[in-house]
């Protein structure tokens, strides 16, 4: 099945506006905006990779399989293009405010991956919270929500 999606995305990624998207196109959606959480300091690290993971696999109940498959496929995006334009418009299109909350909730949890917050890092949060239209309030909530995590752990 894995390798079915890989060739889809290859072939015909975000194409057929008409049929609407697929479960994984919004799963590459969410694991694209991670990764670019990730990325905002030039520097994608371990930790970062496997928080992404983590994260993924819980909220899309995935098998190991399947969320090392997710992030290689979003990892080749990322290279690949150089805009978020494709997958803010997927999120904007199919997802709830409370499922957009969850997006900006994990990408405060990816950048806190090591332990620091980069400048780079909180400014991708912060343009992309806006992108996909998640209020300034809930933005703030849910950096707070995970640092409070971070002290109690």
């Amino acid at each position: 099945m894995l390798n079915a999606i890989k060739a889809y995305f290859a072939n015909n990624i975000f194409k057929d506006p008409e049929t609407g998207p697929t479960d994984q196109e919004l799963h590459l959606a969410t694991a694209a905006l991670l990764l670019e959480v990730s990325h905002a300091d030039f520097e994608i690290s371990d930790e970062e990779l496997s928080v992404m993971a983590e994260l993924l696999k819980k909220q899309f109940k995935f098998s190991d399989t399947e969320t090392q498959t997710l992030l290689k496929l979003a990892l080749e995006e990322h290279a690949d293009k150089h805009s978020l334009h494709p997958f803010v418009q997927l999120i904007n299109a199919n997802f709830s405010i409370q499922a957009k909350r969850l997006i900006i909730e994990n990408m405060w949890k990816v950048a806190y991956a090591d332990r620091r917050l980069d400048k780079y890092e909180e400014y991708r949060i912060r343009k992309i919270a806006d992108l996909i239209h998640v209020p300034h309030r809930d933005f703030i909530q849910t950096k707070l929500k995970v640092q409070e995590r971070l002290k109690g752990a």
